[in-house]
């Protein structure tokens, strides 16, 4: 198993990746755009979701393809930026064709980034729709990490937290990328140290090479959440997992469920009521290559892997900037 030549989500063939934000609503959208329809799926568990176009990824329903994915800030308002989204992809003639018409299937999932220090006086409406136009439009395979995009608001315990993507290339040419916005109720890491719970999933010192704390703190398992002397907030990571493995939709279900341990190895706690975490599944089928029964468990596990990685590096690569509430991990003694 080794990184992909990005280290990131667009590692895996047919995958794109565009940004936009506004530093001073201290908000963003990120859209993942499949270069052709992408069989794809969806888990939730956390207790406060926020989602568009998500019931038609169940195995069970009719539509098979999605034509990109978009996460967004701005708890519901944000899920203005799928609209955004749409308009771009149609203009280029992408979508669901339904006799002369064509429908872009977007699926949306946000994270509650409103209470962060950014100015949230944007007048009669949000500004999502523009942003997740924006954000389509700047799509490539390279694209910035940390406080970019969806993670430009995104906050954790007493830290910043950011927009994160890891990939790895497993031993059989699958290849698998993951890409999270980080904004959790928990930590991403250990106690008040600057050593992330993801540290036994690191590769090639992606997000710092501090490894494990030893000893461990004494207050390393105690439950730190974000504004605990306060009424809980809704918060959410959101997360894609992408791989261009040959998948049925089924398993596509499966691959965001597996990358659901991701996020139980890389934050504490993780999936309380008040996270809306959810993982959207993507397979763009690119390698040709089916899962054979000697490798389905290292599969899923790799899956779980990568996204645990993906979201340490959010956290790492986050920014400081004009009014921030929490200071960024680079700045921890």
């Amino acid at each position: 198993m080794k990184v992909g030549p990005l280290n990131l989500i667009t590692d895996v063939q047919g995958i794109r990746v565009g940004n936009s934000e506004d530093a001073k609503l201290k908000s963003g959208v990120s859209v993942v755009i499949c270069d052709v329809p992408t069989v794809a799926s969806v888990q939730v568990l956390g207790g406060a979701p926020g989602t568009r176009e998500t019931d038609l990824l169940e195995p069970h329903n009719t539509v098979e393809n999605i034509d990109a994915i978009v996460l967004s800030g701005g708890s519901a308002f944000g899920l203005d930026a799928a609209s955004g989204a749409q308009a771009a992809l149609r203009e280029a003639g992408v979508g669901f064709a339904v006799g002369d018409m064509r429908i872009p299937i977007v699926p949306t999932a946000i994270l509650f980034d409103l209470l962060n220090g950014g100015d949230k006086n944007w007048g009669r409406f949000a500004p999502y729709r523009e942003m997740g136009y924006e954000a389509v439009k700047s799509a490539g395979r390279k694209f910035l990490l940390g406080t970019s995009g969806a993670g430009a608001g995104a906050l954790t315990v007493g830290l910043k937290g950011g927009l994160g993507s890891a990939s790895c290339v497993m031993d059989n040419g699958i290849t698998i990328g993951a890409l999270a916005a980080v904004n959790a109720v928990g930590s991403a890491n250990i106690g008040k140290t600057r050593h992330f719970w993801a540290a036994p999933f690191e590769i090639d010192d992606e997000f710092g090479g501090l490894g494990m704390p030893h000893p461990m703190p004494n207050d390393a398992t105690a439950i730190r959440l974000k504004f605990r002397d306060e009424k809980p907030l809704k918060n959410t990571t959101i997360a894609v997992i992408a791989t261009d493995a040959v998948l049925t939709k089924a398993s596509a279900k499966r691959l965001a469920i597996s990358a659901h341990d991701g996020f139980a190895r890389a934050i504490w706690p993780s999936h309380t009521p008040f996270d809306g975490d959810l993982v959207f599944g993507l397979a763009t089928g690119a390698s040709g290559k089916e899962l054979q029964p000697e490798s389905v468990i290292d599969f899923y596990a790799t899956a779980a892997a990568v996204m645990t990685r993906a979201i340490a590096r959010g956290v790492y690569a986050a920014e400081p900037s004009p009014g921030d509430l929490f200071p960024c991990w680079s700045a921890l003694p």
